[in-house]
């Protein structure tokens, strides 16, 4: 019964991150517009940005090892490891978001100093969706977090049991 009450809400937040991984990473791939700027067609679209691939890749990654986790037994002895895989999942979702959230901040305002011209303006559409990949993203950091962090009291707890 303790075992079913602390394998249950594991589950549950790793469904969580991985419908939120996969939306990141099917919101950011489909991710493209164009604009007519002085009759010059530009394409905005997330292989434009390492720094969208990067995230695109760190939600692909995050997907698969969530969908394998879900699909091995729970009863696995590899406790130590998933939860060392877990905090680096979460460092890596937690690293590509922040990388996204900079880059969307200036496509959307801008630098003035730079020179550099927002762009959410002329793609509205392209703004959109990165916008929708770089929430669901944040989502599922989110519930990596709470997953590494009810894995830590988990772990505590059975140390604390055992003494």
């Amino acid at each position: 019964m303790i075992l079913s009450k602390r394998i249950l809400p594991i589950f549950l937040l790793r469904l969580l991150a991985l419908g939120a991984t996969v939306s990141a990473t099917v919101l950011m791939v489909t991710s493209h517009d164009s604009a007519l700027v002085f009759n010059i067609k530009f394409e905005a679209k997330y292989t434009n940005s390492p720094t969208f691939k990067y995230f695109v890749l760190i939600n692909a990654i995050a997907s698969g090892y969530t969908l394998i986790l879900l699909l091995l037994s729970c009863k696995t002895s590899f406790g130590h490891l998933i939860l060392a895989l877990d905090l680096i999942m979460t460092l890596l979702l937690e690293s590509s978001i922040s990388a996204c959230i900079a880059i969307g901040q200036v496509g959307k305002k801008g630098n003035s100093h730079a020179g550099w011209l927002p762009i959410c303006g002329q793609v509205p559409k392209f703004c959109d969706h990165v916008t929708g990949a770089m929430i669901a993203g944040f989502a599922a950091a989110l519930a990596y977090f709470l997953i590494l962090v009810y894995s830590l009291h988990n772990l505590i707890s059975l140390f604390t049991l055992n003494t």
